[in-house]
């Protein structure tokens, strides 16, 4: 694509719009009238709590069967996001820009008191507008936060689906582009599965919703970690049976301990005496567990999340760096993140997380670091 063309792309055009819009209300339609189970979310500071109906799955399933159906009545192509990429891409960002402004404006505007919609304004309009004012804004009557999370989870899935039917049409759907196909597609559904467990991440608790939130779901997410499937979209990668073998045993690792160290976390917080491995938990503290994955390393479900990203770019090879975008990316930001995990959880806990430090010496990856 020569630049000229390159910048007619990225001014969005009609259909983009349209196709952009008409998935964002049918996200916002199904989640508000498909059943799905009701997971009161943490007790809030003024101890109030939200409660979230985690029918993502059902969503994405119907999604399916209606594009699916889509496509075989002739109403749409299958390669109908691979197609648009740049201009669907252009197209999200501004209206993630616009959003942002929006809920910033509204956010200063608020008299609420309500831990959620309560104003935090620290004078720094960047600060501000990058972080977000209020923790959970909601449109009518959706939950943002929840609600673009989800949003960009699917959309990865779809632009994948996408990317994988012009891969078939074009006859170089080989071993490298199914691995691929399939580590995603597996890590997405099953995140829908387990839907209630994201209602106990940090950034459904504490952080407030601006740009850097409404950006990393809708647009960073979807469009970025997708990059392996544009990479194989336009380099052919054969994959020796070897390397794919070591490819699924990273998958498989990767997923074990990520899945089940976030399952555990999850578990402990609803039901502190639930058994972990078949055994009482052990805590420090009486707060802190370090049974299971959480005795073996702090952050170990860090560990899980980098191997899945790993194996994600593995079928790509090793000819270049690009496909690596996204493990090298995660792998920065894990880091950062740990240490300020490490720092809030110093603070807070004092000699409970010293002693906690000392009976789990290893943060992330055991006997390393």
């Amino acid at each position: 694509m020569d630049a000229t063309a390159l910048a007619a792309s990225l001014v969005p055009s009609w259909s983009a719009v349209v196709v952009l819009f008409s998935y964002l209300g049918y996200l916002a339609t199904a989640g508000a009238v498909l059943p799905g189970k009701l997971v009161p979310g943490a007790v809030l500071p003024d101890s109030s709590r939200l409660h979230y109906r985690c029918n993502g799955l059902v969503s994405l399933l119907l999604l399916l069967v209606l594009s699916a159906l889509g496509v075989y009545m002739g109403w749409m192509s299958p390669t109908v996001i691979a197609d648009r990429g740049i201009e669907l891409l252009s197209a999200t960002f501004i209206f993630s820009v616009i959003v942002t402004f929006l809920l910033y404006y509204s956010g200063l505007r608020s008299h609420h008191k309500s831990s959620s919609l309560k104003p935090h304004v620290s004078g720094n309009f960047i600060q501000d507008w990058w972080l977000g004012v209020q923790l959970n804004p909601h449109f009518m009557g959706v939950d943002l936060k929840f609600f673009f999370v989800r949003a960009g989870m699917m959309a990865w899935l779809f632009i994948n689906l996408s990317l994988f039917a012009k891969s078939y049409l074009a006859g170089s759907a080989n071993l490298s582009v199914i691995l691929y196909q399939f580590f995603c597609a597996w890590y997405i559904v099953d995140y829908f599965v387990h839907e209630e467990l994201m209602t106990s991440t940090w950034d459904i608790i504490a952080e407030r919703l601006g740009f850097m939130l409404v950006f990393g779901d809708l647009v960073f997410i979807p469009f970025t970690f997708t990059i392996q499937g544009w990479w194989l979209l336009r380099n052919n990668v054969e994959l020796s049976l070897l390397a794919a073998t070591v490819n699924c045993f990273i998958f498989v690792i990767g997923y074990l301990v990520f899945r089940g160290a976030n399952k555990q976390k999850h578990v402990f917080k609803k039901s502190p005496k639930a058994l972990i491995w078949g055994k009482t938990p052990k805590l420090v503290g009486g707060k802190l567990l370090v049974s299971g994955y959480w005795g073996i390393a702090r952050h170990c479900n860090y560990l899980g999340d980098i191997l899945l990203a790993l194996s994600f770019s593995l079928p790509c090879g090793t000819s270049s760096v690009i496909p690596y975008f996204y493990p090298t990316y995660l792998f920065i930001l894990l880091i950062w993140r740990e240490r300020r995990d490490e720092a809030r959880c110093s603070e807070k806990y004092k000699e409970i997380w010293v002693e906690y430090c000392k009976l789990v010496p290893w943060r992330i990856f055991p006997y390393v670091y």
